[in-house]
């Protein structure tokens, strides 16, 4: 900003009109001008004005005075920025709030006794709310203070003596508030305080003063209505005990702030500014010299604040980093988790400084709690010139300029994108609207104009949606934007997909179940890209249409390319994993919720992207086994946290993975088979590691609100279902060295450290080594390892006429075989086998070695890739068996039977 070269007290009437009462004071400012005020300076400056016999209200009238007269020759001189005249003003009132109620509490009590809870027994205190920028810590250098007033418990006062007399804590409670509204706000020969606004309590006007926390609670659940969540957001205690915040703080936090993704938000915030836009057009009408209003107006102050606070009523349930009280905060935290850009963060918060800090000049001249540019071209003319413009015409294009950017902004996310009719696709069906009253007969024609390839079967669906009780309940704004939804997909499924009535189907089976949820019908209609882009996952993908039925939390997904396509960040998950575990301490089930809806996230994520075709199998797996290792880790981080008597702070306890975690080839829905092992001689290890082993496996398997995290499988742990469920590192080395079975040092081949002590999961590395290069006797290996090969072919009996591509022979479970095999069989001599690199490289490496034939290695590889592609693909559509047409793989299956016959005759 250009800095002024005019004097303070020139471009302020009230500031010339204050030093001109006290020559004296001229001396004060400049002694306080050099320095940044605050609390410990608000408190000398009372006390030298009580010692010398003032009364508290005057004398904080003249350090308010003093303060605001020394922030406007600390700003105009360019000594201070605008975050510390809001910081510093806010102080001032916080002290000035709870110095009066300390005093006035005081007097009350000498006259009435202490207010005594009923249910505790213990003294209450009054709760004075700071609301808006107050709560916020925003506040204007002119600004009223929006307050409400809460106290703990009902009851009456204690009374210590006849002279005193007996009130409800109700009464006493009014009357102190009435004594500090009065202390803060009458107008004396020292002006005032604050101005104060109780006009957000509970009610309103009509409502008591105060209220205690069980009037606060009935009310924000019975009668709270939207526009008071927002209010609600910036709710900060100024005074009160700290029991009391605390509790006040679990009544509000679930009113404001919705557990799930709550974008019912935008349009319940686009219709309170609409009211108040259409009240400041009425006042700007009869009032033309009220115009350019930089808080109310068009691109001002409150859009800016409703920018920032959409955001946090959307996500703030989910999200603890988006509860900050302030607007400079919550957008840098906007940018920093990608809902915004840096660039339009940086703009907001450019176009926020501007305003505000022209605000807070246009009420330097007369201490008036002022917003709009004065009619005075005198005044406009100084208050130009404060801002450091030469001419009120350079001010206005600035000012211009940053509304507009605000506008723009404001504009793209609370544009209204849904007037209750589907937006046209084409000149056809667009005159096609479809609604619940039509006959089975009108609904299967007008499909057929639309294009559906079998509109009788389509009709047939829509119509038992329409007809469904869940929808006939639902409230008619519900059913009239479902309606509209429905429209606006039918046009969408013909022109992206080939399945209409299959893809239909299952976008019907979504809206149904997302149909009592008005935050998921807003989210679509809110962002109707995102309808698009459903359709395209449920005709790709029957699994991906379930999973999406089953969790509808994860449409927020698919609002964004830039988060949808980001590869992942494994070691930043982890961190916000942590993050938002610490963040909910002490609450378990919310704890694996956190865990379930992070989970759901990134596979939701990694899905788009393979629909995409953006990841090869191979590498999906990769990060879906990345993914469970990081929750892994964190959940046992967390677990043992909960383990009340644990004997250390960090266990010494490691998880380690076998089956497709541990060879990396883990599929969407795959259960986690693992082990667990310890190296602690403390005598409550045993004891609190299998505790931690078991609450890790309730964890991962609990059915919570968000679902389950993963099935756990524990059977291939040391003598499997009559084992100890963990094992001592030792012990484990003594059983697979001298009492496991073969089909067990089978199943070593695919294991690795997964989570926990990294030195255990070292050692866990060289027992494995240990036992894989133990020298074998070949025909009895070869006998075992066929034994157990027709067990599971028996165990697997296919009678479908088709190719089973995991258990037919020629399949994936005798490659498999074949690379354990190989491994058991020659790593004695070659330990580069033993590496867990997977089945397609130690084929290759088998065959780079000599140990098979080099060329079909390679093309037993390629069935194997070719084979989890494939079972990926059908799994995808929701089939439990990996089924094809033997034709389709002939070759690919007869390579690896000829394979097999090579390496067992």
């Amino acid at each position: 900003m250009i800095q002024s070269n005019l004097t303070s007290n020139i471009a302020s009437r009230f500031y010339a009109r204050w030093l001109a009462a006290d020559p004296a004071r001229a001396d004060m400012v400049a002694g306080l001008a050099g320095l940044s005020m605050s609390t410990p300076e608000f408190a000398r400056l009372l006390q030298t004005e009580t010692a010398a016999g003032m009364p508290l209200p005057r004398a904080m009238r003249r350090v308010r005075n003093l303060v605001i007269t020394t922030l406007i020759e600390r700003e105009l001189s360019g000594r201070a920025e605008l975050a510390e005249v809001l910081d510093t003003i806010s102080a001032f009132a916080e002290f000035a709030v709870q110095t009066h109620v300390a005093a006035l509490t005081a007097e009350m009590i000498d006259t009435y006794g202490t207010p005594i809870g009923n249910e505790s027994g213990e003294p209450q205190e009054l709760m004075v709310l700071g609301m808006g920028k107050l709560g916020g810590g925003e506040l204007n250098v002119s600004s009223d203070i929006d307050l409400i007033f809460v106290y703990g418990e009902d009851g009456d006062t204690r009374i210590g003596s006849p002279e005193q007399r007996q009130l409800s804590n109700h009464e006493f409670f009014i009357r102190l508030g009435k004594k500090l509204i009065g202390a803060l706000s009458e107008i004396t020969e020292d002006g005032f305080t604050f101005r104060v606004d109780m006009a957000l309590r509970p009610n309103g006007a009509s409502g008591p003063l105060a209220a205690s926390l069980g009037m606060v609670e009935e009310y924000l659940i019975v009668q709270g209505r939207e526009w008071e969540r927002y209010a609600w957001v910036k709710a900060r205690a100024i005074t009160g005990k700290p029991s009391d915040i605390a509790a006040l703080e679990q009544i509000v936090r679930p009113f404001v702030y919705r557990r799930y993704l709550d974008f019912g938000a935008i349009d319940a915030m686009r219709n309170m500014h609409a009211q108040i836009r259409a009240e400041v057009i009425r006042q700007e009408t009869r009032h033309p010299e009220r115009s350019h209003n930089v808080k109310l107006g068009r691109g001002g102050i409150r859009e800016i604040e409703f920018l920032a606070q959409v955001f946090q009523l959307i996500r703030g349930g989910r999200d603890a980093d988006l509860r900050d009280r302030s607007t400079r905060v919550t957008l840098r935290t906007l940018a920093e988790k990608n809902l915004l850009t840096v660039v339009e963060v940086d703009q907001l918060i450019d176009a926020y400084t501007f305003l505000r800090n022209l605000e807070h000049r246009l009420q330097y001249l007369d201490d008036a709690q002022t917003h709009t540019l004065p009619a005075n071209p005198e005044d406009r003319l100084t208050v130009a010139k404060m801002m450091g413009f030469a001419d009120t015409e350079s001010l206005l294009q600035e000012l211009g300029r940053q509304r507009g950017i605000v506008a723009a902004q404001f504009d793209a996310m609370f544009s209204d994108k849904s007037n209750g009719e589907p937006e046209p696709a084409g000149p056809g069906p667009a005159q096609t609207v479809l609604s619940e009253n039509d006959t089975i007969e009108t609904i299967e024609a007008r499909l057929a104009m639309l294009g559906f390839s079998d509109a009788p079967a389509a009709a047939k669906r829509l119509m038992l949606t329409w007809q469904s009780p869940r929808l006939q309940s639902l409230p008619d704004s519900s059913r009239t934007r479902l309606t509209a939804l429905i429209n606006a997909a039918l046009p969408i499924v013909t022109s992206v997909t080939e399945s209409h009535s299959a893809t239909l189907g299952r976008l019907l089976d979504f809206f149904e179940a997302i149909a009592r949820r008005a935050a998921y019908l807003a989210l679509i209609t809110e962002y109707p890209h995102t309808l698009e882009r459903v359709i395209r996952m449920m005709d790709a993908s029957d699994w991906a249409a379930k999973y999406l039925t089953r969790h509808p939390i994860l449409l927020d997904e698919l609002l964004e390319d830039r988060t949808l396509k980001a590869a992942p960040d494994w070691p930043a998950f982890a961190i916000e994993c942590r993050r938002q575990l610490e963040a909910n301490e002490g609450d378990t089930e919310q704890q694996m919720n956190v865990l379930r809806d992070l989970h759901h996230a990134q596979l939701f994520r990694l899905l788009a992207q393979d629909l995409e075709g953006d990841l090869t199998v191979e590498r999906l797996a990769d990060h879906l086994s990345a993914l469970a290792d990081v929750l892994v880790e964190v959940t046992v981080e967390a677990v043992w946290r909960t383990v009340a008597n644990r004997h250390r702070e960090v266990p010494l306890f490691a998880v380690i993975a076998y089956g497709k975690l541990g060879g990396k080839e883990l599929g969407y829905a795959s259960d986690l088979d693992v082990i667990f092992l310890y190296d602690d001689d403390h005598p409550d290890a045993p004891g609190n590691y299998a505790r931690l082993a078991q609450r890790f496996i309730t964890w991962m398997t609990s059915h919570t609100s968000s679902g389950i995290l993963f099935d756990i499988d524990v059977a291939l742990r040391p003598d499997g279902a009559s084992g100890l469920l963990v094992s001592r590192l030792q012990a484990f080395e003594k059983y697979q060295s001298a009492s496991a079975w073969v089909w067990e040092h089978q199943a070593l081949t695919r294991a690795r450290f997964c989570a926990g002590d990294v030195t255990i999961g070292s050692r866990f590395e060289e027992v494995r080594e240990k036992v894989l290069q133990q020298p074998r006797d070949e025909k009895k290996l070869r006998d075992e390892v066929l034994a157990m090969r027709r067990k599971l072919h028996t165990a697997h009996p296919n009678r479908s006429g088709r190719f089973d591509l995991k258990h037919d022979a020629g399949g994936m479970i005798d490659i498999e075989f074949m690379v354990q095999y190989l491994v058991l069989r020659h790593a004695s001599g070659h330990p580069r086998l033993t590496a867990d690199i997977g089945n397609i490289a130690l084929l290759k490496l088998c065959g780079e070695l000599g140990l098979i034939d080099a060329s079909l290695a390679g093309s037993v590889a390629d069935a194997y890739r070719k084979y989890r592609k494939m079972q990926h693909q059908i799994r995808l559509q929701g089939e439990d068996r990996a089924r094809v047409d033997g034709a389709r793989v002939a070759k690919e299956s007869a390579d690896v039977i000829a394979l097999w016959k090579s390496i067992f005759g």
